[in-house]
């Protein structure tokens, strides 16, 4: 049997797109369920199939794995590749890892995940800066360190994937993160993600409380979804 993710929209879902890409990206075979944010606050619909109310959920079975944190780790026990193998990329990509899953509050709140636009931001307030200069620093460190491509070195592991929605938050805002911006590039061409940006473009739905977020950070230059 295989598994089952539910995930939400490919334009907002930052959450989703962890387990997602990392999945497609060391080629675990599972079948891509969607369940769109249809308003503001989808608690009880979510509650149908999610304990938490929340995307993502892994469905193994009759288990329901939830939070992508928690997927991330359910994985690790069944499939080799989600960690580094190296012993010091490990422990970098696992603190790199929650640090992202319980950090990083401001770049949450004030750059919200938007696909398929680019946005001119007003000038950054004191706790978003702090969280891009952290971002710079973590990725510099991690291409260092381990010498990339990917932030714990050659293979794309649990690290770029809980980072991958930065990385199109950090297109869509124009975010400096100096020369983490050559892993930015890196994972934004992967074939994964490629493909998540492909369809993230083609949805058609839009759901107002994110747009207004989005319109909100600055001025819209430019939208590129086709719906």
């Amino acid at each position: 049997m295989t598994y089952t993710l539910i995930t939400a929209n490919r334009n907002y879902s930052s959450w989703s797109l962890r387990p997602w890409v990392l999945m497609k990206a060391l080629g675990l075979d599972f079948t891509d369920r969607i369940e769109p944010f249809a308003a503001a606050v989808n608690y009880e619909a979510f509650r149908a199939f999610s304990p938490t109310g929340q995307v993502p959920v892994l469905l193994d079975g009759n288990r329901t794995v939830y939070d992508s944190l928690g997927i991330a780790l359910y994985l690790a026990d069944r499939h080799e590749d989600i960690w580094p193998k190296d012993e010091a990329a490990r422990a970098f990509a696992m603190c790199g890892v929650t640090e992202m899953h319980g950090g990083f509050s401001a770049l949450r709140g004030q750059c919200p995940m938007n696909v398929g636009v680019r946005v001119q931001m007003k000038p950054h307030p004191v706790d978003l800066a702090k969280d891009v200069a952290r971002l710079r620093e973590l990725f510099e460190e991690g291409l260092e360190r381990f010498s990339g491509p990917y932030l714990a070195g050659p293979d794309f592991t649990a690290l770029d994937a809980f980072f991958a929605p930065v990385a199109y938050r950090i297109r869509t805002y124009g975010l400096d993160v100096g020369n983490g911006q050559a892993w930015v590039d890196h994972v934004l061409a992967h074939p994964a993600m490629q493909q998540w940006e492909s369809e993230a473009l083609a949805e058609s739905w839009r759901e107002e409380s994110h747009e207004t977020e989005t319109g909100e950070t600055g001025v819209i230059t430019a939208d590129y979804r086709s719906g």
